[in-house]
């Protein structure tokens, strides 16, 4: 099938879709298919910016039943341009931004398409942390999904050490929770083993002082 596909089926087929779907011709187009890296210059047919793990799900059946190439934008920092694609289409965690701390617990529960520095100001009103990256509009997603190294690492271990459970959208539309109990050989492939397990819609980490 024709990886060209328009906006306009796609508002037609995905009548459940409670988020944004924008297309080339669309005026808010440009800005939205930006990654951080002006150097990468891929031209997605289509951005989905879902609002729930339910829109996720429409949106990957969609690339599906399509044959779209596939991408996920966390941050949009990936330096490989992984977050955009050329002549697919793009879902766009941008809307799924929540950041919750539980001091009492030590943990912070956090959006796919968040930035560590939402998360680090977040945590440090509480007087904790959790290992990060060094730049602060680097997205969750894809850090930690990499590893993720940053200045607490040495002391603290990498991101994916403190992860403490994840939530996903898998490739077949199922929504899922995973972690060491849960899950668990999904749990290790999410923690260092990069992309194409699903989408995360949230990640739980524990959190030092």
């Amino acid at each position: 099938m024709s990886t060209t596909i328009g906006v306009d089926a796609a508002r037609d087929e995905l009548t459940g879709f409670t988020g944004e779907l924008i297309g080339t011709h669309d005026p808010s187009y440009e800005e939205a298919q930006k990654v951080f890296n002006a150097f990468i210059q891929k031209r997605p047919s289509l951005l989905a910016h879902p609002n729930t793990p339910a829109d996720v799900a429409l949106a990957i059946g969609f690339a599906r039943r399509h044959e779209l190439p596939l991408a996920v934008r966390g941050g949009g920092h990936n330096g490989a341009g992984l977050g955009t694609v050329d002549g697919g289409m793009v879902i766009d965690l941008r809307k799924f931004k929540s950041v919750n701390v539980d001091p009492s617990a030590q943990i912070v529960k956090v959006g796919g398409g968040s930035l560590w520095g939402e998360v680090d100001k977040a945590t440090n009103e509480v007087g904790m942390a959790t290992p990060s990256g060094i730049i602060s509009t680097t997205g969750v997603g894809g850090l930690t999904l990499g590893g993720g190294i940053g200045h607490l690492s040495r002391k603290c271990g990498l991101s994916i050490d403190n992860l403490l459970e994840a939530e996903l959208v898998l490739a077949d539309g199922r929504q899922v929770t995973t972690n060491r109990e849960q899950d668990p050989d999904l749990f290790w492939a999410i923690r260092g083993g990069g992309g194409n397990y699903g989408v995360v819609t949230s990640f739980t980490f524990g959190l030092h002082p």
